[in-house]
């Protein structure tokens, strides 16, 4: 018999599927999308005399312990024009929204990690420390054969901003990476 070392169950039913969606308040097309698997599956799930295993037993075990944490999860409706997620590998850690006219920022971390965070510590970012983190993420003005480089990104003069939008600010040492929504 197999030892039991996690103190979670082995499987689910198909009513502890439904039950913490119905916690949630997602249709089974958001749950899907949540979970990471198709609506096909959640219908399958909800509706077989099964016993259901694999990773959605933990999640499930995760979610009805602490639903509160999927809402931290959500990303707000865009405040600014202009939407930045600033990612590691795949990973959103920082949603930056941006009013260029009104020099604007609002901000929301996804990750407690200080060194994965747009700002650090800085929970309310000016738009002077916006521009230097744009600054931050793509090469130097001072970088020599500029006007080269500037040519081959197809940019006509240095601006931090045209230069992510053409690089999505990655940086040969790093995994960070930026994705612009207008």
């Amino acid at each position: 018999m197999k030892k039991t070392r996690y103190a979670i169950p082995e499987y689910v039913l198909a009513s502890d599927i439904k039950k913490v969606r119905e916690i949630l308040g997602m249709t089974q097309m958001e749950f899907s999308e949540f979970v990471g698997t198709s609506k096909r599956t959640i219908e399958r799930w909800e509706t077989t005399e099964d016993k259901i295993t694999g990773p959605i037993v933990f999640l499930l075990y995760m979610i009805e312990n602490n639903p509160e944490y999927v809402n931290s999860l959500i990303i707000p409706e865009k405040k600014y024009p202009i939407r930045m997620l600033y990612m590691c590998k795949q990973m959103i850690c920082t949603v930056i929204d941006i009013d260029m006219m009104e020099q604007k920022v609002a901000i929301k971390n996804y990750t407690n990690n200080l060194l994965y965070r747009a700002f650090g510590v800085n929970e309310n970012p000016t738009y002077k420390d916006f521009e230097e983190f744009l600054k931050s993420r793509c090469f130097p003005e001072t970088r020599d054969k500029l006007k080269l480089v500037l040519n081959d990104l197809n940019i006509p003069f240095y601006d931090p901003f045209l230069i992510i939008e053409k690089t999505e600010g990655r940086m040969a040492e790093d995994d960070f990476w930026i994705k612009i929504e207008r």
